[in-house]
Order: structure tokens, then sequence, then C-alpha cells
């Protein structure tokens, strides 16, 4: 690169300084007590969206395999995956995938859920970067990782766009490494 050329920001840099301009927070929603992060102006940005997905993917460790959780994790996860030159595998909310399915219930900050993924894909011995739009309490990211490590999958890193660090969701985050674009 010659002296003339222009350099690109650091993109976890870039991204930091487009989620903090696009970001829409929502206080008491969806339940009263939550601040809610929209992310939504985010991806509708194409410099935000794209300096996202280029910081999400540097935290790749390896992967071959991208898990996008649902739902957000869905739009990141086929970004970075192509960035990557991997697969993604969605990383559904119960009921919304045909059996048979593997499970892991957990806790959210404001009830339960569970999440599932198709048995007959074949995630053993795969690297798996597993990425989601926010990291609260941690539970949506601790479970994902707990199942897909159920079916053999070697977790190489996790990574979030936001980490709401009060909650103390990294401390269920545990054995690998975690990437946080934005810590508020």
């Amino acid at each position: 690169m010659s002296a003339d050329s222009p350099t690109r920001p650091d993109p976890a840099a870039e991204a930091a300084v487009n989620i903090d301009r696009l970001v829409r927070w929502a206080d008491d929603f969806p339940v009263k007590g939550v601040r809610f992060a929209d992310l939504t102006p985010v991806f509708a940005d194409a410099r935000g969206l794209s300096s996202i997905i280029d910081a999400l993917a540097a935290s790749h460790n390896g992967a071959d395999l991208v898990a996008g959780i649902d739902a957000r994790g869905f739009l990141l996860g086929a970004g970075v995956a192509l960035a990557l030159d991997s697969g993604v595998l969605a990383v559904r909310k119960a009921g919304k995938l045909p059996p048979p399915v593997v499970s892991q219930s957990y806790q959210l900050e404001y009830g339960s859920a569970e999440l599932e993924i198709p048995e007959n894909i074949d995630v053993a011995g795969r690297k798996v970067l597993v990425v989601d739009d926010v990291l609260a309490t941690g539970g949506t990211i601790a479970r994902t990782v707990e199942l897909l490590r159920s079916r053999g999958a070697d977790v190489v890193a996790a990574a979030v766009v936001l980490e709401i660090s009060a909650l103390g969701g990294r401390s269920r985050c545990a054995g690998y490494p975690l990437a946080c674009l934005r810590l508020v």
C-alpha cells in the first residue's frame, strides 16, 4: 500500500463509532426494568453493518462454521460466514424447526427460552464461532455453547456487538474467547 492510499480504520474502532451513532435504546422493553438495545438502525446503515461484520469476523479464531443465534444473530452470522468463506448455522428458538431437533433450555433476564438446532446437521469436530447481538446475562450464549458442544462441536470463540457489563454475562461464558465490539 502506498503512502497515498487511504487506509481503512480498525474494524472494531469503526464498529464502536457506528454503534454509538446508530443504536436506539428502549427502556422497559420487552418488560419493565429491561433496557433494550435496538440494533436495527445499525444494520440498516451500510457502513454500520459492514463495520460490524468486519469486526466480528476478525474474532473468528480459526472457525469453519458460524452459529448465529435467533434472531438478530442470523443477520450477523450470515454476514460473518460470508466474510470467512464458511457455513452458517441458525440456532433457533423452540418450535421454529421441524423435528428431529436437539434442544437446550435456559433462563433469560425476563423469562425462559429454549434453543434448537437440526439433529441432522453434523457439527462434530467443527470449529465454531458463536455470534449474537447483545450479551446481557450470558444465558443465551452459554446455552448455545452447551448445545453445540453436546453435539461434538469445538467452540473456538464467541462474539457480540454489545455487552451490558452491569448484568455480568461474561462470567457465564468461560472456556472460549469472547469478543465484544462495544461495552455499555
